[in-house]
């Protein structure tokens, strides 16, 4: 990590959507089968599927926005499938990531998924020797913090930053 660790003071994790396939839970692997599962739906099955499946047990997905869906998302279905595979298929040097020294901020939605999201932040907490994690109860990976909640997330960037440059 050597000149890597010299330029980044820091790193803010937004949920993210994939932190290496090493040391995953039962909970975590029966998630990833899932989501290979549902990634052989045929589109329209596809994406509702795959959005409950990123928000915790009860919580409703969000209403689709009025009209007709925009021709981008015609590439949805593809890109989920692509995205799965290379998560399947890629690896991340734990080691490497575990010398990273500096601050680590992890903002994770409360009504996210916890078993997957929830998961790798536990995960993450363990891997990261200096590490900050920011539960937004009322959010969930398709209504981010940062989206919903910016004078927040602002805040805890700047803190994380600050932290940085000590």
């Amino acid at each position: 990590m050597g000149s890597a660790r010299k330029r980044l003071l820091s790193l803010a994790l937004l949920e993210p959507a994939w932190m290496g396939n090493e040391g995953l839970s039962a909970k975590e692997w029966a998630i990833r089968t899932e989501l290979d599962r549902i990634a052989t739906l045929p589109p329209e099955e596809m994406m509702p599927a795959f959005v409950a499946s990123q928000l915790a047990p009860g919580v409703e997905p969000p209403p689709p926005p009025p009209g007709p869906p925009p021709p981008w998302m015609a590439k949805r279905p593809p890109g989920l499938r692509t995205v799965t595979g290379v998560f399947n298929a890629s690896t991340i040097d734990l080691a490497k990531l575990r010398e990273f020294d500096r601050p680590v901020y992890f903002a994770l939605g409360g009504q996210s998924n916890r078993d997957y999201y929830g998961r790798m932040a536990e995960r993450a907490a363990d891997i990261f020797s200096d590490f900050t994690l920011d539960v937004f109860e009322q959010r969930h990976h398709f209504d981010p913090p940062h989206r919903a909640e910016p004078e927040r997330t602002a805040s805890a960037l700047l803190a994380l930053w600050t932290r940085a440059e000590r």
